[in-house]
């Protein structure tokens, strides 16, 4: 286990500037790392994966509605926090690099739409590691980023998007990095030789710098990935949490209403004559009168009236009644 006197100030970096265009339309409004998932936003679950290092310091690089991001983490949390904005979106080692300032020493950098359990962060400071690469056996590896390995297990390059499904190894966006300061002068010489993929700056890009330079990395398989990018992965990330510490289904019973385990429902959440579950979790202040929910989420204040519903998204202030489809319906919208 890392060492604070040894090893000197610990930091979690979280990028999070991107749009989420991919999760519309619940991103028009809010940024995708605060979107629900089991009662809960992205961001504070992948925080509580870190509860139990030694995080001194937290540095959140923040774009599009980057205000939200700031609010919820200074009115939940009582951490050591420093937001650094991105204004221009050319790629992860940018956003690393605008936050060279801050990253002297030791620092764990993840994405903020993948979710990880079962995972080993012992021995990061073993003699000669500068770092750990973490990463998940994945079929087809082409939308994602690779990592190759020489004989004594220590990576010689990492490949964003590869072309061909020979390798496996996949990137699933989680490093530890020994010296943040060597990663942020990578990133700048990254952009300074303009070495891009896809017309990005990409982290795997700027890692395989270090590793010219002599930095030394090896790999390390987590248990669980899971991802949040997309509504169908987020349904099943979704379905994960409630299965792992989630569930509140054993709370006190609501007349008229069939619980069918796992659930998260809010104690502030009004639910009249329905079947509720399984994987179903309703935010404070939701309202769900005579409709029968499964593999669904009501965010806050939405209001839910004689619907059937199943792989749904329900943003906050959405009303819909008479319903008897899949939706993805965002803030403040209405559907009947």
């Amino acid at each position: 286990m890392f060492n604070a006197e040894e090893g000197g100030k610990m930091k979690l970096v979280i990028p999070l500037a991107g749009f989420g265009t991919r999760m519309r339309p619940h991103t028009w409004v809010r940024p995708k790392p605060l979107l629900p998932v089991a009662g809960k936003p992205m961001l504070g679950h992948i925080l509580e994966k870190f509860r139990e290092l030694p995080i001194e310091e937290y540095v959140f690089i923040v774009g599009w509605l980057g205000d939200q991001v700031k609010t919820y983490i200074e009115e939940n949390y009582k951490i050591p926090a420093r937001f650094v904005e991105q204004r221009e979106l050319l790629g992860q080692s940018h956003a690393i690099w605008l936050a060279r300032e801050y990253l002297e020493g030791p620092m764990f950098m993840t994405y903020v739409d993948t979710l990880f359990d079962d995972v080993d962060f012992s021995d990061l400071n073993e003699t000669g590691l500068d770092g750990l690469i973490f990463t998940k056996y994945e079929e087809d590896p082409r939308r994602f980023g690779v990592v190759q390995t020489n004989a004594e297990g220590w990576a010689t390059r990492l490949i964003e998007k590869p072309s061909s499904i020979e390798n496996k190894t996949v990137l699933m966006g989680l490093y530890y990095f020994n010296d943040g300061a060597w990663l942020a002068r990578a990133c700048e010489e990254l952009m300074e030789r303009n070495i891009q993929t896809k017309g990005e700056y990409y982290i795997a890009d700027t890692v395989t710098l270090m590793i010219q330079e002599g930095a030394k990395f090896k790999t390390r398989e987590v248990g669980v990935w899971l991802d949040t990018g997309k509504p169908d992965t987020t349904l099943l990330t979704h379905r994960y949490i409630l299965e792992h510490g989630y569930d509140n289904s054993f709370e006190a019973p609501r007349p008229g209403v069939s619980i069918i385990p796992p659930v998260q429902i809010h104690p502030k959440a009004v639910v009249e004559r329905s079947v509720i579950g399984p994987y179903v979790s309703i935010g404070k202040g939701a309202q769900v009168r005579d409709s029968i929910l499964r593999d669904t989420i009501i965010d806050e204040d939405a209001e839910v009236e004689a619907a059937l519903l199943e792989n749904s998204l329900v943003g906050r202030w959405a009303k819909l009644s008479g319903t008897f489809r899949q939706l993805n319906l965002g803030d403040s919208s209405t559907e009947a």
